[in-house]
């Protein structure tokens, strides 16, 4: 059998995630690591896989079938998605749901002039929430959508939290409100604000002499981070973190209820959740799931952009029709 060869654009927590899912794959195989840094610096876990700088990827051309790109959605992957769409097949998994038109336009346009396929925005929010939230609505076209996301940290946000003068370490998690889910599971629809739906809980390493007042008040009053939410900040050893919060689980829920009959008398709820030890290993096996079908894509001739909306299910799995057709329908 044929492998489909991987390629992995950055290799942080996503790309050691990614090395992990492939060796998962038995129809994949890790054929190089490409990172900013120094390549002798980087350790990947995978013997005989060269690890080679970015800028050198256009030497790999014709070696790589995909190329899954872990760099991040703020800076990176709005520059490097379409750059290495232009050389390979690229799935990837940026996540700033406002900028997903504009993202999948330039990946589009690079992607149909290569000849190559691009997969944007995979992994579980947007990705398998996304689909979710597609699924129900479809099903269910008279009802309200909701997403709760938690109890899982946020990368991004505890990053904001370690800038503040003083802090020297932290952990943010993401919690939904107890009351607000069961509100919406009893199929009341109720109308919930940013407040009423999630809170956030720091646990902050402050610097030895640090104002923690400051901090604090610093953290509760950030804009479009913490400003909208009930915020805690709990401060911490470094031992402590490191013991209690090591991990980056996360997490959440996709509701959607509704209503079916002549007079919407028949109610209904749509749940879905995920419950998440590693955000970025999961993550990672998602990518590895759509990076086979941009494979299969690819080989059928396709080019341009897609999104998981546009990937049918069984393009993902290694088994054939009539294994999946005897065993999952």
């Amino acid at each position: 059998m044929d492998k489909i060869r991987i390629g992995i654009a950055g290799y942080g927590n996503l790309g050691r995630g990614v090395e992990l899912a492939v060796a998962a794959n038995p129809d994949q195989e890790l054929a190089a690591v490409f990172s900013r840094r120094n390549p002798a610096s980087v350790k990947i876990l995978t013997q005989g896989v060269p690890v080679c700088p970015l800028a050198d990827a256009a030497s790999w051309k014709g070696r790589i079938d995909v190329l899954i790109l872990c760099g991040g959605s703020a800076t990176d992957l709005p520059v490097q998605t379409p750059q290495l769409a232009a050389l390979f097949n690229v799935v990837d998994s940026f996540d700033t749901h406002a900028h997903i038109p504009d993202h999948f336009k330039a990946v589009d346009t690079a992607a149909r002039q290569a000849g190559t396929v691009g997969i944007i925005s995979v992994g579980w929010d947007p990705g398998m929430f996304s689909l979710n939230r597609l699924y129900a609505n479809c099903i269910l076209p008279q009802g309200h959508d909701y997403t709760f996301w938690g109890r899982g940290v946020s990368q991004g946000h505890s990053d904001a939290i370690r800038r503040i003068k003083g802090v020297l370490d932290a952990r943010q998690y993401t919690v939904p409100v107890q009351a607000a889910m069961d509100a919406v599971r009893s199929g009341g629809e109720p109308e919930l604000s940013t407040r009423q739906k999630h809170t956030r809980e720091c646990f902050v390493v402050a610097a030895e002499g640090a104002d923690k007042a400051a901090i604090e008040h610093e953290i509760k009053t950030m804009p479009n981070y913490f400003a909208d939410y009930d915020t805690t900040v709990t401060f911490i050893t470094q031992e402590e973190l490191n013991r209690e919060h090591k991990g980056i689980p996360h997490g959440g829920f996709v509701i959607r209820t509704g209503s079916t009959g002549a007079n919407g008398e028949t109610r209904h709820v749509i749940e879905y959740s995920l419950k998440l030890g590693s955000n970025p290993e999961f993550t990672s096996s998602v990518l590895a799931a759509y990076a086979r079908a941009a494979y299969r894509l690819s080989r059928k001739g396709e080019s341009g952009a897609r999104t998981v909306f546009d990937i049918a299910p069984a393009l993902l799995s290694p088994h054939d029709g009539d294994f999946l057709r005897a065993h999952m329908l």
